[in-house]
């Protein structure tokens, strides 16, 4: 592939320390792809809000990824940017806001991450209107599905489109419904969506089982590895820590060890985006030889670690994959 203009500079300019991580990541992501395998991608933090999908909804569309895990707020917060963002309010000045400065900002609906404020009347309850139709419609035929499942549902039903406010081509979970990309979302009650079906749930309009829960979403991604990592396997790219990585790379170890399936690969490639302190005791700023020990990645599987700004990492990783 013919590299462009973007993808030339990394390969001129980043030649040490995360530079040179962010590159020789880059090209084993490539490699990778190119050998047969597939990938995770894994989003934690804002990355939604960060407006990923300029670059996440093309590696959807092109087949450079091939599932996700991210958490319940981001699964929520692209759809919320691509029907109000014209409503957003961005704060250069965040780190200035005194205590009053940020109440008077919830008192004009506004819910601020880090420098942007999401318009809680524009972003939630325009949602909300519309996703309480699909949860309610499925639990009166009896039906359950998983989180994304009803976000998909509801893009595709074309309720939202009177309402989008940036090119649908920057979605990416638009280009997820679209392709019907595999989702995996543990921990989706801690999401403003989450925190919503919870009310419905306790005032008696809808009821918890509805939604299929987290231990569904491992007995599924467990079937789901065990049909694609053959042949060259499936890497994982972590975007950040917590639990959109913790979840999903413990499906090896728990189908090598608790399964006793011991024929099942390791993950073939990975590479994390990390701003955690590797020396206190946090898994997600743990090196990645310390996953050797748990049983979820090989001797030989090639690793990366950059250390930097996600929101400027990942988009950068993703155009050199796309060659722009």
């Amino acid at each position: 592939m013919n590299k462009g203009p973007v993808s030339q500079f990394i390969q001129h300019h980043f030649k040490h320390f995360n530079a040179a991580a962010l590159l020789d990541a880059s090209r084993a992501y490539e490699q990778h792809l190119n050998e047969g395998g597939k990938m995770m991608v894994t989003l934690a933090g804002a990355m939604s809000t960060a407006e990923l999908g300029r670059s996440l909804a093309e590696m959807i569309r092109q087949d450079k990824v091939h599932i996700i895990s991210c958490t319940g707020a981001n699964l929520e917060e692209d759809i919320m940017n691509l029907v109000a963002h014209k409503h957003y309010k961005r704060v250069p000045h965040y780190r200035d806001l005194s205590p009053q400065q940020e109440w008077e900002l919830l008192q004009q609906g506004f819910n601020r991450v880090t420098d942007t404020c999401i318009p809680e009347e524009e972003a939630f309850r325009r949602i909300q209107r519309h996703i309480f139709r699909q949860w309610k419609e499925a639990e009166d035929a009896g039906q359950r599905f998983f989180p994304h499942e009803f976000m998909y549902k509801l893009l595709l039903s074309g309720d939202l489109e009177p309402h989008y406010e940036i090119d649908p081509q920057n979605s990416w979970m638009l280009a997820a419904a679209e392709k019907n990309l595999p989702i995996v979302v543990p921990g989706w009650e801690d999401s403003t969506m989450g925190n919503i079906f919870a009310s419905y749930c306790i005032k008696g309009e809808l009821k918890p089982a509805t939604t299929r829960s987290g231990i569904e979403y491992m007995t599924w991604l467990a079937d789901w590895y065990i049909a694609n990592s053959g042949g060259k396997g499936v890497g994982f790219f972590q975007i950040g820590g917590g639990i959109a990585g913790d979840f999903p790379i413990c499906v090896v170890p728990m189908l090598y060890q608790d399964l006793e399936m011991e024929n099942i690969p390791f993950w073939s490639y990975f590479c994390q985006i990390s701003d955690s302190t590797t020396s206190y005791g946090s898994y997600s700023g743990a090196v990645p030889n310390e996953k050797i020990t748990w049983g979820k990645l090989d001797i030989h599987t090639p690793k990366f670690i950059i250390e930097s700004d996600a929101s400027i990492v990942a988009p950068l990783v993703f155009a050199w994959i796309l060659g722009w």
